[in-house]
């Protein structure tokens, strides 16, 4: 009885209240899909790395926040937020925002017993949108139904501050990227106020649009895997990081320049970083692999072509915490710049396991006919795709 009472309460309850309640770079890539490639189509897919068990009914609830997402407009202070802080969002791009809804009926959500099946397909342009909110949701909702029962508000701000205080002996730049994978709205929105309040000078910002708009401060990101993976599906895997960025500076103009390094390895993403990408974009992101290694090999990529890595920037986000963060700085120390985006470890530290789950596209249509897209990055199990296009990929990348 309990457990429905609470179902029927989580009824009422929305857990996404904005349009902006997701990370930035959705954002720019959506900027630059609708100015490139508006007819294009792409399909998602739930992947339940942590095969997590889903409670009853998880399904309809779900569904009926999804459903409520139909009514998120992006209101006049929120879009003169963006004009504020977000300049190379341009007006014709804010204009769209503007009349842009979310679709219910671009995802289907399917539960066979505990486990939950999930596809999101349409205009790429308006698809985009839904991974990171959706994931917000399922994480929530799941610490919710299966009471799960989380550290007290005190207590997270003692272990934020803690973290901040090591940060700040090390004397690094962080950043929060923490959005999809949050025990809940009330602990990021909690979480950031601290790391805003106490963090300066080395706290850089958050990668949530609506929290940076609440908290009047500038949104961080820049691009995700699957603008480099649909560009695969377009010109073919070898070339895919190359146009992928020549195509990110025809919208940016060299800003928003860090260049995503991992969605066919490392190896084949400096093959494609040419010396005129290298000098323009102002550094790389890490985002699986050993660290250590790709500080190495980004700076010996950088010497190849005289350039001084000590102006460049490397931005560290893969599972972060402390610990990593200490080693990885002290590695960097007078060779490159370190920046470190900081996800889970800051929004979903609050004494329960921690969800493994993404959502990531797995087809598109660049032109006519569907194309089953794949991201290979530096370790196995990041891998997402079906198992023979992998293969494939591996093959014409030789490796």
């Amino acid at each position: 009885m309990k457990r429905l009472i609470s179902m029927n309460k989580l009824n009422n309850f929305s857990i996404i209240s904005s349009l902006l309640d997701n990370d930035f770079y959705k954002f720019t890539m959506q900027n630059a899909v609708i100015k490139l490639f508006p007819f294009a189509k792409a399909e998602y897919e739930f992947i339940n790395r942590g095969k997590h068990s889903f409670p009853k009914n998880f399904d309809k609830i779900l569904k009926e926040n999804l459903n409520r997402m139909a009514y998120l407009k992006l209101s006049s202070e929120e879009r003169i937020y963006l004009e504020k802080y977000c300049p190379y969002l341009d007006s014709s791009y804010l204009d769209f925002l503007n009349k842009y809804q979310y679709n219910p009926k671009e995802v289907n959500i399917y539960q066979n017993g505990k486990n939950i099946k999930m596809n999101i397909e349409g205009l790429w342009s308006s698809t985009i949108l839904w991974e990171v909110p959706l994931m917000a949701i399922i994480s929530e909702l799941y610490y919710k139904l299966t009471g799960a029962k989380r550290i007290s508000d005190k207590k997270i701000v003692i272990l934020t501050k803690e973290k901040l205080k090591k940060y700040k002996k090390l004397k690094v730049k962080i950043g929060e990227y923490g959005t999809r994978r949050r025990y809940s709205y009330q602990v990021h929105k909690l979480v950031l106020k601290i790391l805003i309040e106490e963090g300066s000078p080395f706290f850089i910002g958050s990668s949530n649009v609506h929290l940076s708009h609440f908290f009047s401060i500038k949104p961080i990101g820049t691009q995700g895997h699957e603008w480099i993976m649909f560009h695969a599906a377009k010109h073919g895997f070898k070339k895919a990081d190359r146009i992928a960025m020549e195509n990110w500076l025809n919208i940016y103009k060299g800003k928003l320049g860090i260049a995503l390094s991992d969605t066919y390895t490392s190896s084949v993403f400096f093959k494609n970083f040419n010396k005129k990408l290298s000098e323009t974009f102002k550094g790389v992101r890490h985002d699986s692999g050993n660290p250590l290694f790709f500080t190495q090999e980004t700076i010996k990529h950088y010497k190849k072509f005289q350039i001084n890595p000590i102006k460049k920037k490397i931005i560290f986000s893969d599972n972060l915490d402390p610990c990593k963060v200490s080693y990885i700085s002290s590695f960097c120390q007078k060779k490159i710049n370190p920046f470190f985006g900081i996800g889970t470890n800051f929004t979903n530290d609050v004494g329960v396991p921690s969800m493994n789950i993404v959502i990531k596209m797995v087809k598109a249509i660049p032109e006519k006919n569907w194309i089953s897209v794949v991201k290979l990055s530096n370790v196995e199990e990041k891998s997402t795709g079906k198992k023979n296009m992998i293969f494939l990929a591996k093959k014409i990348l030789h490796l």
